[in-house]
């Protein structure tokens, strides 16, 4: 697990289970289908029915969950899913709580999410990059 803004950590299920479940002070941000959203829907089979009302995020609490999978093409990871999230991580760093955005491994799912609510509401990146103007884009 790394914070990688103040109170904005990403890490992966098993930083989840071995270091935040059951903590207070937590927020968690579960960025993957497999086991949290099925657990949360209670779904049985490939996938939650479409027309469930939670069939992309569901919300418990201090957790979010979403059903996200890995995709090939970023059209299959829909916005409203995206902004679900971001919204969620906003809300609760504003509270002062600490937020885990996890997947699986770690390593695709969660660390995207945390660089989009870094590029959305925080200085980070674009200090970080330099201005556009002044970078050699090849």
């Amino acid at each position: 697990m790394i914070e990688v803004y103040p109170n904005l950590f990403v890490g992966s299920a098993a930083d989840y289970e071995r270091g935040v479940r059951g903590q207070t002070g937590w927020c968690v941000v579960h960025a993957c289908r497999e086991p949290y959203h099925r657990q949360a829907l209670g779904y049985s089979g490939r996938a939650a029915p479409s027309s469930h009302p939670e069939y992309l995020v569901a919300r418990r609490g201090d957790r979010l969950v979403l059903n996200f999978v890995d995709a090939p093409d970023p059209r299959y990871v829909p916005r409203e899913l995206v902004d679900a999230a971001l919204d969620f991580i906003h809300e609760r760093l504003a509270e002062g709580s600490r937020v885990l955005v996890h997947c699986n491994q770690g390593e695709s799912r969660a660390p995207t999410l945390a660089l989009l609510y870094l590029a959305r509401y925080t200085e980070e990146l674009p200090s970080a990059l330099g201005p556009v103007e002044s970078r050699n884009v090849v």
